[in-house]
């Protein structure tokens, strides 16, 4: 009698799936995307049990759909895998493996500081008490450019007054996202990527915005509401709301690699 040999490979395969699709689920879970997804796998399943039945006009017609799936799929999910791939360049570093600088050592990282972090609180709670709407992001290892070059680029040293006047509610740029690199304000202004799934609708489009890249990238963001005036923190695409000073002075030092 045979037995069926499985080799450590196998269970490496079956491992490597489960988690590539337990990826995507995280990236698709509460959006459109995954609803269409559920009605696909559906209609794989009707045609399945069509075969199995053997009614083959029902088999012809829908044979003919699923064999140009693929192609459906890539111009359905067109954003889900660009968003996909952005997250596994960004959530596994392999943008800084193929990195020729990073390769070279000719980098030098330069990081906030603890006085930094006071002041990003200091300048938080200021605009929370006033009502004045704010959305900072805090880069990690993914450098966003991208969202830097759709703003206006300050390459500024991180001031409280700085950012309570860019988002002052007169000021061209208060409608846009700051984004911090380094321990530097580089850009002001900054227009961001929006999530697509589905949030409390108490929350408005900074918070969207701030979900979006923090799905997007291993950035992390501040967001101060401008009608409750409650100050929030995302990261990995989470969102915690109605923070004090001194939860999110704790959970930036926690994410972020500070200077001593």
């Amino acid at each position: 009698m045979a037995f069926i040999t499985i080799r450590f490979l196998d269970l490496l395969d079956i491992l490597l799936v489960a988690f590539l699709l337990y990826q995507l689920y995280r990236l698709l879970k509460g959006t459109v995307a995954f609803n269409i997804v559920v009605g696909l796998f559906s209609i794989y399943l009707l045609w399945l049990l069509i075969r199995l039945l053997k009614m083959e006009l029902m088999e012809s017609i829908m044979g003919q759909f699923i064999g140009v799936g693929v192609i459906a799929l890539i111009i359905v999910f067109h954003p889900e895998i660009r968003r996909f791939l952005v997250f596994v360049g960004t959530h596994y570093n392999l943008n800084r493996v193929f990195a020729l600088d990073q390769l070279l050592g000719t980098t030098k990282k330069k990081t906030i500081n603890q006085v930094q972090i006071d002041i990003l609180a200091d300048a938080c709670v200021s605009m929370a008490k006033s009502n004045t709407g704010a959305l900072i992001v805090i880069t990690l290892k993914s450098e966003l450019n991208e969202q830097i070059n759709t703003g206006e680029k300050l390459n500024a040293k991180i001031s409280s007054s700085l950012l309570r006047t860019i988002f002052f509610k007169n000021s061209p740029l208060h409608d846009g996202a700051v984004i911090i690199r380094g321990n530097r304000i580089a850009a002001a202004g900054c227009i961001l990527p929006l999530t697509q799934k589905e949030i409390d609708k108490s929350m408005g489009l900074r918070h969207r915005a701030a979900i979006g890249i923090t799905e997007a990238s291993d950035a992390v963001c501040i967001i101060v509401s401008e009608e409750r005036g409650w100050i929030s923190f995302a990261k990995d695409g989470e969102i915690i709301r109605r923070i004090s000073k001194e939860h999110l002075m704790s959970l930036l030092a926690e994410n972020i690699e500070t200077d001593e």
